[in-house]
């Protein structure tokens, strides 16, 4: 799988219309963490040192096609002018005739961020018109946002209808790396899945279900696993329209005997708060207005029993609560232990997930990568041909792939008789762990 890289084309005094996925954590108008804006600055420097005038767009948060005040870019352009070095003008929007003109009146050299490309509703809608809009500012479009690539927005993927399509290094590092990693897979292979993203993390369980070799499921995810077995999951945060798709694919990895690794006890609290009292509990003993927060110390040893014999290890969503110390414990563990691991591949991928290692002071160098995506990650090991990255394929990869039928989509598993009981649990409760 071969990219159109920025490498091999001419972009002095070129306007180079730049996918960056600037979706980075706000507080008090603030950049919390600038991890995303980081992985974009080798492609933005090489364009500027080449003489090209470079127009970013990205989104931010979910404002549903309104403008909402919290969610404007300007803390993003200051974090990014302060990285660069250099001045980054930042628009009020991100089409219309003011914007034009801004973008007309540019240097060779100079860096404008537009406003969030979410504040219109055409933009998750891949409107023809939007992405034309778009596209009215730039040359040359280059997609260096692989966090999005699983999106067929306006600025993912519809721009490249109008203007040629060229992958940034961040974009050709993912593709190639991942890429490489699905060629040559080391089994046995165990993936990590936790977090909150309920809806998405089930569908995707069940794509793996012919690959992996060991689930560990943790977070939210993992209640709602419980929950399907008929577990009391007390207060914890699980998905109820999703209990019959979890007895789904639990069925389908039972019949083809693969290992489901579900906690043995949890840390449960009643109230989220870097002062609450915690007691570990077997799953089948947690009830009423129990919390459940983070994973026990026994799951945990059975969990590195199952990494230290893995050869390949994908991990996406936290274990549990690890932005509260209390709850902490059983996503540090994990952490800790891939980072030791030796001749192991180690992927890593979400928002949250590296929210974690760096919380705990891990360098992503003791992993194999750390990307910069999580549901576009995982889809793309799927084998799924994402959108933003279809548009910057070399033809003839884009050829091989049609070919050879490796486009496919994600579904969970079919309905069949109910698994049996399980003991299983996970973490975490009514938290925001992602």
């Amino acid at each position: 799988m071969k990219v159109r890289s920025i490498r091999k084309i001419n972009v002095a005094g070129k306007r180079i219309l730049m996918r960056v996925d600037f979706n980075v954590p706000l507080e008090k108008g603030k950049v919390m963490d600038d991890t995303r804006i980081k992985e974009t600055l080798p492609t933005i420097k090489f364009l500027l040192q080449k003489k090209a005038k470079v127009i970013l767009m990205t989104h931010l948060g979910r404002p549903d096609g309104k403008v909402v005040k919290d969610l404007r870019l300007d803390p993003v352009a200051k974090q990014l002018s302060k990285l660069l070095k250099k001045p980054v003008r930042k628009l009020d929007d991100c089409i219309g005739e003011k914007v034009e003109k801004e973008v007309a009146a540019m240097k060779p050299g100079q860096v404008i961020l537009l406003e969030n490309t979410r504040f219109y509703a055409e933009e998750e809608k891949n409107d023809d018109k939007f992405s034309k809009e778009l596209a009215k500012l730039g040359d040359i479009f280059v997609v260096d946002a692989f966090g999005t690539a699983h999106r067929a927005h306006a600025s993912t993927f519809g721009v490249a209808k109008y203007l040629p399509a060229y992958a940034g290094f961040l974009m050709e590092k993912e593709v190639t790396i991942l890429g490489n990693l699905m060629e040559k897979v080391k089994h046995p292979l165990t993936l990590i899945i936790g977090g909150a993203k309920i809806d998405t993390k089930i569908g995707l369980i069940g794509s793996f279900i012919n690959k992996a070799d060991y689930f560990i499921i943790g977070g939210g995810l993992a209640n709602t696993f419980m929950a399907a077995e008929g577990f009391d999951v007390g207060k914890s945060l699980y998905e109820k329209d999703k209990v019959e798709l979890a007895q789904e694919i639990m069925l389908s990895a039972e019949a083809m005997k693969e290992n489901f690794v579900l906690p043995e006890d949890v840390v449960v609290a009643d109230e989220i708060s870097d002062k609450a009292e915690t007691i570990t509990l077997p799953i089948e003993d947690v009830e009423g207005k129990m919390i459940i927060l983070d994973v026990g110390k026994k799951s945990l040893i059975e969990y590195a029993k199952i990494l230290k014999k893995s050869k390949t290890v994908i991990w996406n969503g936290p274990m549990g609560l690890f932005e509260k110390k209390p709850f902490a414990h059983g996503t540090r563990t994990i952490a800790r232990l891939l980072a030791s691991l030796k001749g192991t591949q180690t992927i890593l991928g979400g928002g949250d997930t590296v929210d974690a290692i760096n919380n705990f002071g891990i360098s992503e160098k003791k992993f194999t990568h750390v990307s910069t995506g999580g549901g576009a990650m995982l889809e793309f090991l799927e084998g799924k041909i994402l959108p933003g990255v279809l548009i910057v394929l070399e033809q003839n990869s884009v050829k091989a792939i049609m070919k050879a039928g490796s486009v496919k989509s994600t579904k969970g598993a079919k309905a069949g008789k109910k698994a049996s009981p399980k003991k299983m649990g996970g973490c975490c409760g009514n938290c925001t762990c992602r």
